[in-house]
């Protein structure tokens, strides 16, 4: 059968803190915040960049639709940098964000990548890489 599904459009974190989360993925990322209303006029919040975005979102969040179990911390994916990954990591040591692992050599969806991986405040997994 034929995949049925053309791309991610968006992903959403439950995180602790909704300020720090949005600061470090700004600061380390350069990602957009946005402020949007949820399906019943609640406020929302989420990380834009490219074609992309991550919502966030804390344990409080009302929405009809989230999680069975929003679990903070749990997070773990991989984004493809828009500039060379020497460039993010030159980006990265000046920020003083930390990286845990890499760079290194890994596999992705459309073949061999390089990658750094950072966590965010809440300890989440962030891959950074690059198509090699």
């Amino acid at each position: 059968m034929k995949s049925i599904i053309d791309r991610i459009d968006h992903l959403v974190l439950t995180v602790t803190d909704i300020e720090a989360s949005t600061q470090f993925y700004e600061k380390a990322l350069g990602f957009e915040r946005e402020f949007f209303t949820g399906p019943e006029g609640q406020p929302r919040y989420a990380l834009r960049f490219g074609q992309y975005k991550i919502n966030l979102q804390d344990r409080a969040t009302e929405t009809p639709t989230k999680a069975k179990v929003p679990t903070i911390g749990a997070g773990d994916f991989c984004l493809i940098a828009a500039i060379p990954l020497d460039d993010v990591i030159t980006h990265l040591a000046a920020n003083n964000i930390a990286i845990d692992v890499g760079p290194v050599a890994r596999r992705g969806a459309l073949g061999p990548i390089r990658s750094v991986y950072l966590r965010d405040p809440d300890g989440n997994l962030v891959e950074v890489s690059e198509y090699i």
